[in-house]
């Protein structure tokens, strides 16, 4: 496989220090720049981390003395170093669709992890298993855009990575109505519990945006491309509860769903165990061999026992049973740093390198 120079683009933030590791020995992407805010460029990446790295794992010795850079100022320096960047700044939203688009319009490919474009309609949010198609959409966006290269594609929101994986093989037998519940890490927020004493013994019932993301995003998913957007499904209907809760990593969801034909258990566990996607039909690095993994135990899927399944990057179900509202009800766990976020883009850039979108 070709080889590819990448830059990590908030390479000082949790997700940043996420795709650090993730990349520190990618087969196919070199990591050649690493960029954040200005109070950290100039430093060496050790320095600009020193007090606030939240892996388990340490610092990889190969990026800590590389000088990171202005985010921002450099964005041309950086696009002579490099075939494409992943994003994960902190920022307000109207300032980071600003930046992705100077990355963009400077021709370098953007993979972001940031929320700020999922609604743009002519970007595709690509989760690599359930709709790789859409990236057949950059086309528009660059003729937008004004580029030959340049573009940007995002992935979803952390959340939707356990319960849309665990719907998606069930549309054929018509999804209809979800209800959801989240209880999300805190990793989510980008913190650790000695950086979030508030959460010890405690469950917050709310987290900003989060319950109109999962709402709303899993419809773009879904949807299909019109001429140069993309067009939002229509169903299912999806009501969500998102609440923040005292485990380190690993989103939990508890899915009510009903079908327009409802299919049997037996049906519904064939088609988890025999789904499967474009990523492990090619064999992507980071692809999971298995996706979708059910567990018959009572009592699992587990945060701390089972959000590392394949690396972190499959998706864990249990408990599926019928329901008296609902035509069935199950529980979902993902790793949020992982397959929901740094994991989630590596795997859709190589997705888009193997298609030739890089």
């Amino acid at each position: 496989m070709k080889q590819y120079n990448v830059a990590v683009i908030g390479a000082t933030g949790m997700v940043g220090q996420r795709f650090c590791l993730l990349l520190e020995n990618h087969p196919w992407f070199h990591v050649k720049a690493l960029a954040a805010s200005p109070s950290s460029a100039g430093k060496k990446y050790r320095d600009a981390v020193a007090g606030r790295w939240a892996m388990t794992s340490p610092i990889p010795e190969k990026f800590a003395d590389m000088v990171v850079l202005d985010a921002e100022k450099d964005i041309d320096k950086i696009a002579g170093m490099v075939d494409f960047v992943f994003c994960a700044v902190n920022m307000k939203k109207d300032e980071i669709r600003a930046l992705e688009e100077k990355y963009a319009k400077a021709e370098i490919p953007v993979i972001s992890n940031n929320s700020a474009h999922r609604t743009t309609p002519d970007v595709p949010m690509i989760i690599p298993e359930i709709n790789p198609d859409h990236a057949k959409i950059i086309e528009a966006q660059k003729k937008r855009l004004g580029t030959k290269r340049g573009f940007i594609a995002v992935k979803s929101n952390c959340s939707l990575q356990s319960y849309v994986p665990a719907l998606h093989p069930l549309m054929k037998y018509g999804v209809s109505k979800v209800a959801v519940s989240t209880y999300q890490a805190i990793s989510g927020a980008g913190k650790t519990f000695d950086r979030m004493p508030e959460i010890i013994d405690n469950v917050i019932p709310y987290i900003g945006g989060e319950e109109e993301k999962s709402e709303r995003e899993p419809l773009k998913i879904w949807g299909h491309i019109e001429g140069d957007k993309i067009v939002d499904a229509t169903a299912p209907k999806i009501t969500a509860q998102c609440l923040r809760v005292p485990v380190s990593d690993g989103h939990t969801a508890a899915v009510f769903v009903s079908f327009d034909k409802k299919p049997s258990k037996e049906e519904i566990l064939k088609a988890w165990a025999e789904f499967s996607g474009v990523p492990q039909e090619l064999q992507l690095p980071s692809a999971p061999k298995q996706f979708l993994h059910y567990f018959e135990e009572d009592n699992r899927p587990q945060a701390k026992l089972d959000r590392m399944l394949e690396n972190g990057m499959a998706v864990s179900l249990g408990r599926l049973r019928e329901d008296i509202l609902f035509d069935y009800k199950f529980v979902c766990l993902s790793h949020n740093t992982l397959r929901g976020a740094a994991g989630g883009a590596v795997l859709m850039a190589e997705l888009l390198c193997a298609q030739n979108y890089i």
